[in-house]
Formats: C-alpha cells, structure tokens, sequence
C-alpha cells in the first residue's frame, strides 16, 4: 500500500502540465510560445516585431493568416498578419493634423515613422512593428501567459507624433481553449489621453472555400464612409438577421452599436464547414471593423476603442471618443475561440 501510494506521488509530480511556457530563439529571432495540451492549441508571440502573436494552431492547423511562410520573412519585410496591434491611433486619420483635448496637433511625416493609405492619410499608428519588452512569462495549473510592455514616453519620435506620456502593456492568456489579449494603458501625462487603439487580427478557416464560409455580425449601426474610407459622421442600419455567407460579399465596414451578450461581451464568428473561430469583444471595444476583401482567403474582426478618425470626429461631438486620464489607467481584453478542429 505505502508503495502504491508513493508511486502515485510520484506519477503525480512527473506528470506533465496542461500548460507550458516557453522562450526561444527562432531564426535568431526571439519568440513565445504558449501551449494547452488538451485542447491541443499552440500560440507563438514575437516581441520585437509588434508583440505580435503571428500564430496560433489548433490540432496543426493555422487560425491566423499571414503570406510568408517564416518568421525570417516577416522580419524582413514587415507586413499585416497574426494579431497586428493600432496605436496611439487605429485605422485612419483625416490629414495631418487631429485634436485632442480641444487642442489641434500636427503630425510630421519627415520624421518617417508614419503609415500613410492611399489617400496619404495617417494609418494604423506607430506601433505595428515595435520591440516590446517581455516583463513575465508564467504558467501554472489554469493558463499559460506573457505579459510585454512597451513605454511610449521613451521614444522622441513617437512623443513627437503624440505627445502624451504613456506606458502599454500586453497580456497574451491561453486558457481552456481559448486565448485572451489584454491591453492596458497607463498614462503618466498630465491630461487626458484620448484612445484610439484596436487590434487588426487576420483569420482563416481550413475546412472550405472563403466564398463558403459564413460570418456572424451582431451589430446594429453601420458607419457611413467617405470614398477614402473616413466617416462621414452619419450612420445607418445595419440589417443582418442571421449569418452572412462570404460569397460575392466584400466587407470592408465599420460598425457601432455592438449587441453585447453575457458579460457584457460582443461575440463576432466565421464558420466553414465545422471549423470555427469566435471573436469576442470586451465592453471597452464598443466599434468593430470588418474586413474581408473578395478574393483573399482571411477575414478580420477588428475590436476598436472608436470609429476611424475617432480624435477628430470625437472633438466635433460626432461619435464618442474614450480617454484615459491624467494619473490613471484603461484596460480590456477580446478573446478568440477556435471549435471543431
């Protein structure tokens, strides 16, 4: 009996976690990675280039898209892929110039460190391909998770673009078949940090054609755009009763008014023949960005703090702009929920 008993104290230290961390260098490139052998998930975050989490498998299968089939690639050319995060501003501003507490600033585009659409508008801020630095990396019986931080306030470059002292932090959670991304900000200025901040994730489904897979929109109001895809400080209806299949379907939209389910929560999906990934948006994401070009095998849902351009069309009162104040902090989390793989 004493044998037995101290067999299955042994088993029971030796036996292997659910959850395990990991740090790594990947073609001399640091990389995270998260794993939950249950629901057999796998999540790989690179610092350097953006915090960005560039893949996420279930069962060997890839949730997120990207072009390159390396992580060299990436760092040699950047480009939209994994879960790149928008800041200090998501999506677009109007020109050159925005306001933030009544006050009008000017961005300089000689400094190089703008994005610029198209139209030459600002786009997508100046974080996308930022070096983060990690502060923790754990895990335990429950979850595996690394938090990295990145102090804005530090950079002339960036400060110049957006005076506004602040730190960022970021929490990639994996936990019972699920990943979680958590953003704080703390402001260390002294005035109200306006927020303009999102993530642009890119999702694929592996069991069917883009043009067969369907798509859940709980939102009720449509943002109206200009023909360089910046409000027109109207909106209109958003008439989805059901699930939207892709065919002949090119979305490129922005919503408000988000049906939020228990918690508080917004739950956006795409679906292919079994394979499923949910989105879920936290209250502080009150605006969702949908893109799914024709085409292209990805769709993104696109949790948001405001509409695009929100600086300038929330100083004209034209939608609700967020802010942080002096002294104080903002924090939210989305999560993606992949089922039936």
């Amino acid at each position: 009996m004493r044998a037995l008993v101290l067999l299955l104290i042994c088993s029971s230290m030796f036996a292997k976690s659910r959850y395990t961390v990991s740090r790594e260098v990947v073609e001399g490139i640091e990389s995270v990675t998260l794993q939950d052998e249950v629901s057999h998930q796998t999540v790989k975050i690179v610092p350097s280039l953006g915090n960005n989490s560039y893949s996420y498998q279930v069962n060997g299968q890839e949730i997120f898209w990207s072009p390159y089939k390396t992580l060299k690639e990436f760092q040699a050319k950047p480009a939209n892929l994994g879960n790149p995060f928008l800041a200090p501003w998501a999506n677009r501003i109007d020109g050159l110039t925005y306001f933030a507490n009544g006050k009008k600033y000017q961005l300089n585009p000689e400094l190089g460190n703008l994005r610029l659409d198209g139209a030459k508008q600002p786009i997508h801020g100046l974080l996308m391909y930022a070096p983060w630095k990690v502060t923790r990396v754990e895990a335990d019986a429950k979850a595996a998770w690394v938090t990295s931080r990145l102090e804005f306030w530090r950079e002339p470059a960036w400060m110049a673009q957006f005076p506004f002292a602040h730190n960022l932090e970021m929490t990639y959670r994996l936990s019972n078949g699920e990943l979680e991304v958590l953003t704080t900000v703390e402001n260390l200025s002294a005035q109200p940090l306006p927020l303009s901040l999102g993530y642009h994730p890119y999702f694929q489904i592996n069991d069917a054609p883009r043009d067969e897979w369907q798509v859940n929109l709980p939102v009720q109001r449509k943002v109206l755009l200009s023909g360089t895809l910046t409000p027109t400080g109207e909106t209109g209806p958003a008439d989805f009763t059901g699930p939207l299949g892709l065919r002949g379907v090119a979305l490129d939209d922005v919503f408000t008014d988000l049906q939020m389910g228990a918690h508080g929560r917004t739950e956006f999906w795409v679906m292919g023949k079994k394979q499923k990934v949910s989105v879920i948006y936290g209250r502080n994401y009150p605006v969702a960005v949908v893109y799914a070009p024709p085409g292209r095998s990805f769709i993104c849902f696109e949790p948001m703090t405001g509409v695009t351009n929100a600086f300038n069309l929330g100083h004209l009162g034209k939608f609700p702009l967020q802010s942080v104040p002096a002294g104080g902090s903002w924090r939210e989390s989305y999560w993606i929920r992949p089922s039936g793989y």
